[in-house]
């Protein structure tokens, strides 16, 4: 494996829509099958909850999110927060292409602001991802 993953243009229509307009909350991509390019996998608006079971237990992903969230003052603050979901049970052909796919779209997403590695649920739990993002 090269280090090199494509990203189908389809992530970057499906972020430019979370960003932009906001009628969706969720992204999710995954590497494709051949391992060489990240693809889109699903958008739509689910509540936190909804987002943590949309995740395999087996398979890693890229998440999306518009966290909104409020601070210690109780202002209220949205940030766009991109999650590498790599489960502990990942195969290490897909852990090196999900690590190289994740780089390649840090780089690709401008407007992203907190960037999050989870491998267990817990890692992905709403006050864990407040608090990366505060």
């Amino acid at each position: 494996m090269s280090g090199d993953i494509r990203v189908d243009d389809s992530c970057i229509s499906a972020f430019q829509e979370l960003k932009a307009k906001r009628d969706i909350n969720t992204v999710i991509y995954r590497v494709s099958d051949n391992l060489e390019t990240v693809i889109f996998d699903f958008k739509g608006n689910l509540t936190h909850d909804e987002l943590l079971k949309a995740l395999p237990a087996d398979e890693p992903r890229y998440v999306l999110h518009d966290l909104h969230f409020a601070t210690a003052d109780g202002s209220r603050q949205e940030k766009i927060v991109l999650i590498s979901w790599c489960p502990a049970g990942t195969k290490a052909q897909e852990r090196i292409a999900h690590s190289f796919g994740c780089s390649t779209l840090r780089n690709l997403l401008d407007g992203v602001h907190v960037y999050v590695q989870a491998a267990d649920l817990s890692d992905m739990e709403y006050a864990a991802l407040v608090s990366q993002a505060s």
